[in-house]
């Protein structure tokens, strides 16, 4: 399983992988400009890490991210989160148009929601997801 996650990890890099963590990455950079908006930038440098190796790795509530978790998703789909999730489904537009990129494509809109918001999730193995040790 490994060895499958390792593939579908290189080729969606190649594909879709590397200009979409650099997406997260300008907002970060932009983000961590103001002092009150760091955590949102480290936010988007975290998503980036997702974005450029996510298969093998979910994402999944984190708990006891309540109303703060909430208030700056809303910020944040204010100020980051449309154009990164407009960038998400372009690039899957994108790759439907090749036969090999559909599943890319099919995964590429599942990220749609954490780019809209980020905060109150965290990013595990999808062994730890399912109880695996």
């Amino acid at each position: 399983m490994k060895l499958i996650n390792a593939l579908l990890n290189i080729l969606w890099l190649i594909l879709c992988g590397f200009w979409m963590a650099l997406g997260y990455v300008i907002a970060g950079i932009i983000c961590c400009i103001l002092i009150i908006t760091i955590p949102f930038g480290i936010a988007a440098f975290r998503i980036a890490g997702y974005v450029i190796w996510p298969f093998g790795r979910t994402t999944v509530e984190r708990p006891g991210a309540g109303a703060p978790s909430f208030i700056g998703n809303v910020i944040w789909v204010i100020f980051a989160g449309w154009w990164l999730a407009l960038e998400h489904l372009i690039t899957s537009l994108a790759l439907f148009a090749t036969i090999i990129g559909i599943p890319f494509a099919w995964a590429n809109l599942k990220m749609i929601p954490i780019s809209l918001m980020p905060l109150g999730r965290e990013i595990v193995s999808t062994d730890r997801r399912f109880g695996a040790p």
